[in-house]
């Protein structure tokens, strides 16, 4: 099963690499609109390959986004669940070196019709904080905070978004309200899929 999934993998990441350019974004990749829940006992699908969760699976809509630190690019340790008074649209991702992860970034970053000039724009991802800057310096991204998990994985197994095959986090997209409270969330199903990046959007804009 585990060389099954890094087959899986590689695959994946073979097809990014192949790609010109770091932030041409794909107008074909698919969306997926379900959810499933986080934590362990739950799984996700990578190109139908059933992938198992860990952790807590601590968050859920209505309650406050539990404390895990995370690191900036400056690698000092940022608590994801410190109030800073602002509507949150927080974008998770396994790999900003994957087409749909970059996609899913650009699209928040891009495609927000100015929502970004009101609430806090967050990608999280277990690349180190060095590529994460590369890779916002290389896609042209100034509105958007990046965040790693590469140091603990504190966040994946507090929030039970961790792929524990991969060491990777699943794909979702969480909006919290100016108390740091989950209002929308989405942990999406098929990890090679887009999130309903729209709804979370609009989710967000209901908020202010």
């Amino acid at each position: 099963m585990k060389n099954l999934v890094m087959t899986l993998l590689m695959a994946v990441l073979v097809t990014a690499c192949s790609e010109e350019g770091t932030n041409q974004v794909q107008a074909d990749l698919p969306v997926d609109k379900g959810s499933v829940a986080a934590g362990t006992g739950q799984s996700v699908t990578m190109q139908g390959g059933e992938l198992p969760l860990a952790g807590e699976g601590a968050i859920a809509v209505g309650k406050a986004l539990p404390e895990a630190m995370l690191s900036a690019a400056d690698l000092k340790a940022v608590n994801i669940a410190a109030k800073g008074g602002k509507v949150r649209v927080i974008s998770v991702v396994p790999s900003l070196d994957t087409p749909t992860c970059e996609e899913q970034t650009h699209i928040l970053s891009e495609e927000n019709n100015g929502l970004d000039q009101q609430v806090e724009l967050v990608t999280i991802s277990m690349d180190l904080p060095f590529a994460q800057s590369r890779f916002a310096k290389e896609a042209k991204i100034s509105n958007m905070t990046f965040l790693s998990d590469y140091k603990g994985r504190e966040f994946g197994n507090t929030n039970g978004l961790l792929i524990e095959p991969l060491s990777l986090l699943t794909r979702a997209v969480i909006v919290t309200d100016k108390e740091n409270i989950v209002r929308y969330l989405q942990v999406v199903p098929e990890i090679t899929a887009l999130p309903d990046m729209p709804a979370a959007m609009q989710a967000a804009r209901d908020l202010l």
